[in-house]
């Protein structure tokens, strides 16, 4: 039974830090593309980043780019999503996913084959 369990969340004012974590187990981690979305209330998912198998290459949206790093410890079967200079647009629940494919685009909701149950992050004014 494949579970992708994130962790990090929270309050934080803008400008500030938060670092989520995703764990995964019941897959064999590195052979997965994983990825982070997010979705705020009342709009779509949306796609924030993501990191291919050994690591080595990395894909952030436009909006995160210079302030999200995702990163990605084999070993530990965890992927993390490190959060800086977050502003109050940045709310939202964040999901991270696994993909198993080596075609699909990683930006795609629909590529992903297993997903978290999310963890809310607030940045306030």
């Amino acid at each position: 039974q494949v579970q992708l369990v994130e962790s990090g969340g929270g309050l934080v004012q803008a400008g500030g830090s938060l670092r989520l974590s995703c764990e995964a187990s019941g897959l064999t981690f590195s052979n997965y593309l994983m990825g982070w979305f997010r979705q705020a209330p009342g709009k779509e998912r949306e796609f924030v980043a993501a990191i291919s198998r050994s690591g080595g290459n990395t894909y952030s949206a436009d909006s995160v780019k210079g302030r999200f790093t995702i990163s990605r410890d084999n070993a530990k079967n965890t992927v993390y999503l490190q959060m800086n200079s977050l502003k109050p647009g940045d709310t939202a629940v964040y999901y991270c996913a696994a993909d198993r494919s080596t075609y699909r685009n990683y930006a795609f909701v629909s590529s992903y084959d297993y997903w978290g149950q999310g963890t809310q992050v607030t940045v306030s004014s």
